[in-house]
């Protein structure tokens, strides 16, 4: 997809919308399980403003893939530490999965053309294109989201999911990766967007692209 798409107003709108409900989500289940941090802060909002991270959300308009702000959570309130700060990680991306599954259930409302493809047909009135167009981006934007955020490496939420499989004794060795994890991160964003390496269009392929399909099997166009 050509740069100047990332820029349609119901892609922002979707990027901003996506972003916001994400953090939201992480807070909203840490305070659930008793960690007011989020809320002290003033992050338990949908306001995109609280939640836009500079430099995630530039390369979510450029390339295609970013981050919002990280919610602060503090995992010393939590009862059971590596359950609960795996449940507050995977909070962010189930509520990208829930936005898809309800923007691809509003595309089949609207029932205008197919949604791998841009655009509601000759015929379809301004607001049934519209409607369209931001659902289309809604599906993407968010799968894309929920996909790249699974990514175990930190400070991305796959990284804290998988927390909780790991074994006490391998603790440090887990604790020693974390902290490498922006550095591991930053180069694999630098090689995917200065050498073309298709490190993260791979991995969000894989993840993606059965959800897509059987999206488009839904729509009977499989």
């Amino acid at each position: 997809m050509p740069m100047l798409e990332f820029f349609t107003p119901t892609f922002i709108i979707a990027v901003l919308v996506s972003l916001s409900v994400h953090e939201w989500a992480h807070g909203f289940v840490a305070y659930k399980l008793g960690d007011p941090t989020a809320k002290y802060e003033g992050r338990l909002t949908l306001n995109p403003i609280s939640h836009l991270d500079p430099i995630g959300t530039l390369l979510f308009l450029v390339v295609g893939f970013g981050w919002g702000k990280p919610v602060p959570v503090n995992p010393q309130y939590f009862k059971n530490h590596n359950k609960d700060t795996a449940l507050v990680a995977i909070a962010g991306p189930l509520s990208n999965f829930i936005m898809a599954i309800t923007a691809f259930s509003i595309l089949m409302v609207v029932g205008k053309g197919s949604f791998l493809f841009y655009g509601g047909g000759a015929n379809a009135s301004v607001l049934t294109t519209m409607l369209s167009t931001l659902s289309q981006d809604f599906i993407r934007i968010n799968l894309i989201l929920m996909a790249f955020n699974l990514l175990p490496i930190a400070p991305l939420d796959g990284s804290k999911v998988i927390r909780a499989f790991i074994p006490y004794k391998y603790e440090r060795e887990y604790l020693e990766f974390m902290a490498r994890g922006p550095q591991i991160l930053l180069i694999l964003v630098l090689a995917s967007m200065f050498l073309n390496i298709p490190i993260f269009s791979v991995w969000i392929g894989l993840i993606i692209s059965p959800i897509l399909n059987i999206f488009a099997l839904m729509a009977g166009i499989g």
